[in-house]
């Protein structure tokens, strides 16, 4: 019950912000993707070397091959699409940024979560339906967009001598932190990496249930 009324309520918003929802989700995945390397060109050093992965021209006989499923999708989770790179001294990189697979699935989700919050909220306004919801929909999309950018984090290895499995983009514009304040933000970046998805997941059901609700008694009165 509870579920069909938030499908009635976010169908009829997302085909009415059709466009605005496409690219919303597209400039979501775009700042995922460029904003670390441009952070990191403009605190540490200016990016000079990108590269989609080679191995991928081989991606359609991989797929197709006989080895199992599961295997399949741990290699594709793990593997490295594509990198930037900034040269650094002594012949070694300043910095990498990777992006794998998993990431490409997060930023993927998170974009369309962005884009339907987005959406209901705008929905609710155009039905005049003000409130301190319609307040903190204002903010809502801005501390959204603040907590994915503190929140993106590298892939496993992708930025060279991190000394962390995943990291902070933002942390990174400082040199010379301590194994257990980079051990500390990998955590923090997790955690709130999960959190956003989370309140993006809560706000959605509810702006949806609400929506549904909504229509569903508006046809009742039209049927009067």
């Amino acid at each position: 019950m509870i579920v069909g009324t938030v499908v009635r309520g976010v169908a009829p918003a997302v085909r009415a912000r059709v466009g605005t929802v496409v690219l919303l989700a597209a400039g979501v995945v775009a700042l995922d993707v460029l904003l670390p390397p441009l952070v990191l060109s403009v605190f540490r050093a200016p990016w000079a070397f990108f590269m989609f992965n080679p191995w991928l021209k081989r991606l359609p006989a991989y797929v197709a091959s006989s080895k199992p499923w599961s295997e399949k999708l741990d290699f594709l989770s793990r593997v490295a699409l594509f990198w930037f790179s900034a040269d650094g001294p002594y012949g070694q990189p300043e910095w990498g940024f990777a992006v794998d697979g998993a990431d490409v699935v997060r930023f993927v989700v998170t974009a369309a979560l962005v884009a339907l919050y987005v959406a209901l909220w705008l929905d609710r306004r155009s039905a005049g339906r003000p409130s301190w919801r319609a307040r903190s929909g204002r903010a809502g999309g801005s501390l959204a967009a603040a907590a994915s950018v503190l929140g993106l984090s590298t892939g496993p290895c992708s930025v060279v001598g991190c000394g962390a499995p995943v990291l902070p983009v933002v942390a990174l514009v400082f040199a010379g932190l301590s194994s257990t304040t980079l051990a500390l933000l990998a955590q923090v970046s997790r955690i709130s990496a999960i959190g956003v998805v989370i309140a993006l997941l809560v706000a959605i059901t509810w702006l949806g249930w609400q929506a549904g609700v909504r229509r569903a008694d508006d046809r009742l009165l039209a049927g009067r």
